[in-house]
């Protein structure tokens, strides 16, 4: 590992301190009770999503959460980062990132019983953005799913505040969370390569796990294209009930607007997987179906989860 400049060195003590401070204080900038704080999205009664499928992110995708959550010097957002080892420093330099851009942003990096506190869930009141980072989506999710900040972010969401994520970030946002793991590597067909993953379509292979359910209608997959994820998708989205399914690719945003409907933004394209209206095979035989229907929509494109219709740019 190289060495932490003396700046990483500083972003590092001030994110060793930031539970400290605001489990001390209800007063901080982002947690006191601030109910005026006008939401970009509040009169529709529900806020927006904004899932970012991994990868670098291009500064239009940072700015426009950021936007979506209020606008510089009324943006109040709120990091949770314990998805990486490593979230007290990378999660306080993302909090730097957002306060750059005029954000008020703090880094709140907790254990399982910290978030059960309510001195954490109250450094929500007020936030108009949360954004979860990258990393493994299991110990976000273990660190906040079912706890009094997990309800304290839904009832952001309910309030108009944006929540965004990236990479594991994304995969938690879907009441089916993909852990990342399978079942029998290759299926009946093993490789002879073991590092090779998610190499065939099959039933009970793809492993899930409970989210925190901010997107119901759907399973969310990330870092698509870049790493061939097509077949753990469509496993997933022939095989449960939900049957829909979007895979986000690096540097491109799932936007799922107030009203529910889908935009697409940033570098790449996110793919979208509809068997609702299809025929599956039944079980006992290979997983199979007959007109689902994928949808691959670049920056600009939009999906109707009501309709099942989608428009390119």
């Amino acid at each position: 590992m190289r060495p932490h400049s003396p700046n990483r060195l500083r972003l590092f003590r001030l994110a060793s301190i930031t539970f400290l401070l605001l489990s001390a204080c209800s007063t901080s900038s982002v947690g006191k009770r601030t109910d005026a704080i006008p939401l970009a999205t509040a009169s529709a009664g529900r806020g927006t999503l904004f899932i970012v499928g991994g990868g670098p992110q291009p500064a239009a995708l940072v700015q426009e959460f950021v936007d979506l959550a209020g606008g510089s010097g009324r943006a109040r957002i709120v990091v949770f980062a314990m998805a990486s080892a490593s979230g007290l420093a990378s999660g306080e330099e993302k909090a730097a990132d957002l306060r750059r851009l005029g954000a008020s942003a703090i880094n709140v990096f907790v254990t399982r019983q910290q978030a059960d506190m309510d001195s954490v869930a109250r450094l929500l009141d007020g936030a108009t953005g949360v954004w979860f980072g990258g990393g493994d989506q299991n110990r976000l999710a273990q660190a906040l799913r079912g706890t009094r900040t997990e309800r304290a972010i839904h009832a952001r969401y309910a309030a108009g505040a944006v929540i965004g994520g990236t990479s594991a970030g994304a995969a938690v946002m879907s009441a089916q969370m993909i852990t990342g793991d399978e079942r029998r590597l290759g299926g009946d067909r093993p490789p002879r390569d073991s590092s090779e993953a998610y190499i065939t379509i099959d039933r009970a292979n793809v492993v899930v796990d409970s989210g925190f359910a901010l997107m119901s209608n759907a399973i969310v997959d990330q870092h698509f294209l870049r790493r061939k994820r097509h077949n753990r998708l469509i496993s997933l989205v022939l095989e449960h009930p939900v049957r829909l399914g979007v895979g986000i690719d690096e540097s491109t945003a799932l936007v799922v607007e107030p009203d529910g409907r889908w935009r697409v933004a940033g570098a790449s394209t996110a793919v979208v997987y509809d068997a609702r209206e299809s025929t599956v095979t039944a079980p006992g035989v290979p997983l199979g179906a007959a007109g689902m229907r994928m949808h691959v929509l670049p920056a600009g494109g939009r999906f109707d989860p009501r309709t099942g219709r989608a428009t390119l740019p």
